[in-house]
């Protein structure tokens, strides 16, 4: 069972994402609700995968992933962001990014995003 660190800075997204991956049988073992805490949260659990939102008060996700990438090159993101951040996706992409999903997203295509990470 894949591992899942959810990174939003609502607690309402990290909680439907929860849902929707529990659902299809990963095991969501942290949240976190900015940058740094993600970066914390990625050490203590180190996850098989990390959806991570991109803005973000405090430390955006740029910069988190940039870190993670650090402690990991292997690291599975999937950058799940609002529609209109699309220069921000290919940064992501360019940084190290496995997929993205936009915001407001259906079940499916967060799903095929995360297994996409695991192929």
């Amino acid at each position: 069972m894949a591992t899942v660190l959810i990174v939003d800075d609502s607690k309402y997204l990290r909680l439907m994402i929860s849902k929707i991956l529990k659902k299809r049988g990963y095991d969501v073992v942290a949240e976190a609700e900015t940058g740094s805490d993600a970066i914390e949260k990625y050490r203590q659990h180190m996850p098989n995968i990390v959806t991570m939102d991109i803005v973000m008060p405090k430390m955006n996700g740029l910069i988190a992933m940039k870190e993670i990438l650090t402690l990991n090159p292997k690291a599975n993101i999937v950058v799940v962001t609002a529609l209109g951040h699309e220069p921000l996706v290919r940064q992501a992409l360019k940084i190290g990014a496995r997929d993205f999903v936009i915001k407001p997203f259906k079940v499916d295509q967060l799903v095929q995003a995360v297994e996409n990470t695991l192929i």
